[in-house]
């Protein structure tokens, strides 16, 4: 599996299908926000990251654009990304409380996360082909992580791109799915989707999410695995 993953990666890393993601990420890269201006900015795809045998699957919309696409790594390196390690520590499924780069150590427990869009696009809104072309690696992280069962949405962008995901690869019926923080829907591949607020700092700022309500989520997802 190790192996298998590592080649999924190299593609992933190499991509270049999106020329406006490229030109994007690559801007991003380049016009460095002042706080990160000696850093080198990572500017490529971003992979997965976490328990190849973990039973839960936490998806993000994409990376961030000074987060995942500066240290190349997902929840990686911002606000959004110290809260849900709090919480994720909290829960019991890393390590560390935060994520800082792809060299600090942080492990998680029977965990994985990545996007399913694998490049920052313009606006935090990427457009249907671009999603497309993307969901092919989406699908073939989860065919590879053979022991997820749940998978945690996080944010209604995400949860929107995982229904799109599951309507187009495995021809989910077409009803009406409708996201909230903690709903559960049944998925043809006998998973559970379940969604999350994004743990960003607008939501945690404005009381939507907490790290109570986030630990509960995230402990109860474990318990429906145990």
């Amino acid at each position: 599996m190790v192996t298998n993953f590592r080649k999924l990666n190299i593609k992933i890393i190499k991509c270049t299908k999106c020329a406006r993601l490229v030109k994007f990420r690559n801007k991003i890269g380049t016009n460095k926000r002042k706080q990160y201006i000696n850093e080198n900015y990572w500017a490529k795809p971003v992979t997965g990251f976490g328990d190849l045998n973990g039973k839960i699957l936490l998806v993000g919309l994409a990376p961030a654009a000074h987060g995942g696409n500066r240290t190349g790594r997902v929840f990686t390196g911002d606000r959004s990304a110290e809260f849900l390690y709090k919480c994720l520590y909290k829960a019991k499924m890393s390590n560390k409380q935060n994520s800082i780069n792809k060299n600090d150590g942080l492990k998680l427990y029977d965990a994985y996360i990545t996007t399913a869009l694998k490049c920052v696009p313009p606006g935090d809104k990427p457009t249907l082909t671009e999603l497309k072309t993307c969901f092919k690696y989406f699908k073939q992280e989860i065919d590879l992580l053979k022991n997820v069962r749940i998978i945690i949405a996080l944010g209604k962008i995400a949860f929107d791109a995982c229904i799109k995901f599951y309507k187009e690869i495995y021809f989910l019926k077409n009803k009406d799915y409708f996201f909230a923080h903690g709903v559960k829907y049944n998925l043809p591949d006998k998973k559970i989707l379940i969604g999350c607020y994004h743990p960003s700092p607008r939501n945690v700022n404005t009381k939507r999410i907490n790290l109570n309500k986030m630990v509960r989520l995230l402990k109860n997802a474990k318990e429906n695995v145990i």
